[in-house]
């Protein structure tokens, strides 16, 4: 997730106060109008999922959440975005598997299209989220309107603090986004960390509070609080970390191979329908509470845990383990870190299913702290994730221990995503006069 990111912040100059009260205004201007595009794209995503799976349904006399509609709208879903990817300018951006959370800008000219397959994919029912194409939206526009409105400010600079202003409105808190970028620019040139920090957090901040102005972003699930810490807590904690973390390895071990049997078709509206096809199947058999990219559906399995059986709850963890692959896999754009959290959710439910002397405020801590690092690679973004989405600060401590097994499973495991060749790589960076 990092690789980028530190090459961009590698390219970023010494700070003085002054010059850090000249980017302030820009700082905030970027951290809002990332929020104002993120708004933007959900809105019409949402119109589009209503269309879908309310409005049509609803006209035709038809249920929604029947295995054929199911399957149905995700092959028609992955035969549009297939078609957009091939015929389409800019083919709709670069392939999400191959590229991290921040990638180099792309060009103007690239981005209607992502933003058109982005849009499909989440009123279909893929299961990825919006960060890696939002951000890439973000950074192509900002990139091109600062470098006409305001050349004198670098390239890398936009590119950092774009990253901060939509992680900050994705997450409805600069928290997460400090905690993202603390371990890129703390590790890299010299200087203080919080003035390397001080115009990402900015826009961060400036994000976030946009965000939720206008849409209130909530991450909390309803569970019961965790208020007191248990010696065996600690096992708990590290031992279903650990699984789900195995869980998300060994989805990253077949990824490759994944990845490379679906470009055997050559043609994306070939192998994108296909993997549209096969999340279709997958949802018929997991259920509406398997699509999409796991956000309102996080919350759904934690208000309903008693009406799930261990074994449907297995069920639905190994259906959005492979929807999730296959989506990733088959050309869809998005990212991996929403359904990620979805999945180290129901990991968790199902821990609590399973033995419930385990708290479930803990085991869904922990279940999402182990999904996230497997996939993200960032602990600190674990970390965050598995406190935002419990809602508690005391589950903190139990998980600062149980992250450091983890950790060692995850450091040196296969990675969700596919190392293009050098010859395929998109060119790096370049230093700009700031």
């Amino acid at each position: 997730m990092t690789d980028d990111m530190s090459s961009t912040a590698r390219e970023l100059p010494r700070w003085t106060v002054r010059r850090l009260l000249v980017l302030s205004l820009p700082s905030v201007v970027i951290g809002v109008v990332s929020a104002l595009i993120l708004f933007g794209l959900d809105e019409v995503a949402a119109l589009l999922q209503h269309a879908l799976w309310s409005g049509l349904p609803a006209l035709a006399g038809i249920d929604p959440d029947s295995p054929w509609w199911i399957l149905s709208v995700l092959t028609l879903t992955g035969l549009a975005i297939g078609l957009g990817v091939q015929l389409l300018p800019g083919h709709g951006g670069r392939d999400s598997a191959t590229t991290d959370l921040i990638a180099p800008p792309l060009p103007l000219a690239a981005l209607p299209s992502l933003a058109l397959v982005s849009v499909l994919g989440l009123a279909g029912g893929v299961s990825l989220g919006p960060e890696s194409p939002i951000i890439a939206i973000n950074t192509g526009i900002l990139v091109a309107a600062f470098g006409s409105l305001w050349p004198g400010i670098s390239r890398e600079l936009v590119v950092l603090v774009t990253a901060a202003g939509t992680i900050g409105a994705l997450f409805g808190t600069p928290v997460a986004a400090a905690l993202v970028f603390t371990g890129v620019v703390g590790s890299i040139a010299s200087g203080a960390l919080w003035d390397k920090l001080f115009l990402p957090l900015l826009a961060a901040g400036a994000g976030s509070v946009t965000m939720s102005l206008l849409s209130h972003p909530e991450f909390a699930v309803p569970l019961p609080a965790y208020d007191t810490v248990a010696a065996i807590d600690l096992l708990s904690a590290s031992v279903i970390a650990a699984v789900s973390a195995a869980i998300g390895i060994g989805a990253s071990a077949v990824f490759p191979l994944l990845h490379r049997s679906f470009r055997l078709l050559r043609h994306p509206a070939l192998y994108v329908t296909l993997g549209g096809a096969l999340l279709g199947v997958l949802g018929a058999i997991g259920g509406p509470i398997t699509l999409f990219k796991g956000l309102e559906q996080t919350a759904a399995i934690t208000a309903n845990r008693a009406d799930y059986s261990v074994a449907e709850l297995a069920v639905i963890v190994a259906v959005k383990v492979v929807a999730l692959m296959i989506a990733a896999a088959a050309g869809f754009r998005g990212g991996r870190v929403f359904p990620a959290v979805f999945i180290g959710t129901a990991i968790g439910v199902l821990a609590n299913a399973a033995v419930p002397g385990i708290p479930v405020s803990l085991a869904v801590a922990a279940g999402v702290l182990g999904m996230v690092l497997a996939v993200s690679r960032d602990g600190w973004i674990a970390l965050f994730i598995a406190v935002a989405v419990t809602g508690s600060v005391t589950v903190l401590a139990v998980l600062c221990v149980a992250v450091l097994p983890t950790w060692l499973l995850v450091s040196r495991a296969p990675e969700m995503v596919i190392h293009a060749r050098p010859e395929e790589s998109p060119a790096p960076l370049r230093p700009e006069t700031s």
